[in-house]
């Protein structure tokens, strides 16, 4: 379910633009441009994951996990799950009495995923869905998570609110996402994001442009301190991040009372 928003904003300009990356773009262009992302990298998506960040990507969501709260007889809810490798862990968590859904507004990411958790013995819920318009009930979830998803939405305060929404009292929202790397390091490692991550794009995928995307999209996200500032105006409450790989990716971690 892909629903344009129409921003209440009197200033039609504000209302109709968006970043896609460094670009600015009409705001229902950025998911079209995002889905087209997403679709060229699909089949490779965990090969460049492991190639892009040396493996790291696997602790940083084993870490997310073990944040998460979740145990048996959770019900959770993975958004923009992609291949499935948190909602995997987290069906081994929430075992046969708990409820997973896998959801992504990429049908060909969302197809990688089930695939994936079919190899596994995995048969779980899965939803092609909008995170700014859920098709969940309200208090429903034990924990919601988003992983390297949130940066490519085109209103993130409507996608907090969503997630906040449905998360049930006492519940709790995950959301890790690449941040601002520690000041010192950042000439490194903008050489790297803009050098040598398209470079293997181009080798592995035959795309480069998608990666030089994924690359500046980081830049244009809401560092730390900024992005617990969104969730506690989308009503979260005792907002923590842990910076992870010197700040190269940050998990926030919400809860609702």
């Amino acid at each position: 379910m892909n629903v344009a928003r129409q921003d209440e904003s009197n200033d039609d300009s504000l209302a109709m633009n968006t970043h896609f990356g460094f670009q600015t773009v009409a705001e229902e262009e950025k998911a079209k441009k995002v889905a087209g992302v997403f679709s060229s990298v699909a089949e490779k998506y965990d090969l460049m994951n492991d190639l892009m960040s040396g493996g790291m990507h696997r602790l940083w969501k084993a870490f997310t996990i073990a944040q998460s709260g979740v145990r048996e007889g959770s019900r959770v809810l993975d958004i923009a799950g992609g291949s499935g490798d948190l909602a995997r862990e987290f069906a081994r968590r929430a075992g046969s009495s708990g409820e997973v859904w896998l959801t992504d507004i990429n049908r060909s990411m969302l197809e990688v995923g089930r695939d994936r958790l079919f190899d596994h013995g995995l048969v779980l819920p899965i939803a092609q869905c909008d995170a700014e318009r859920l098709p969940f009930p309200a208090d429903y979830f034990h924990c919601v998570s988003v992983a390297f998803g949130l940066r490519n939405m085109t209103h993130k305060e409507a996608a907090l609110a969503e997630m906040q929404r449905v998360l049930r009292p006492g519940g709790r929202l995950l959301v890790l996402e690449f941040s601002r790397i520690w000041r010192p390091l950042s000439g490194l490692y903008d050489w790297y994001s803009f050098s040598v991550i398209p470079w293997i794009g181009k080798k592995v995928t035959g795309d480069e442009a998608s990666y030089r995307y994924l690359a500046e999209s980081i830049r244009v996200h809401p560092e730390q301190e900024a992005l617990k500032s969104m969730m506690e105006r989308a009503g979260l409450e005792d907002v923590e991040y842990f910076n992870l790989a010197a700040g190269v990716v940050a998990l926030h971690c919400g809860h609702k009372y």
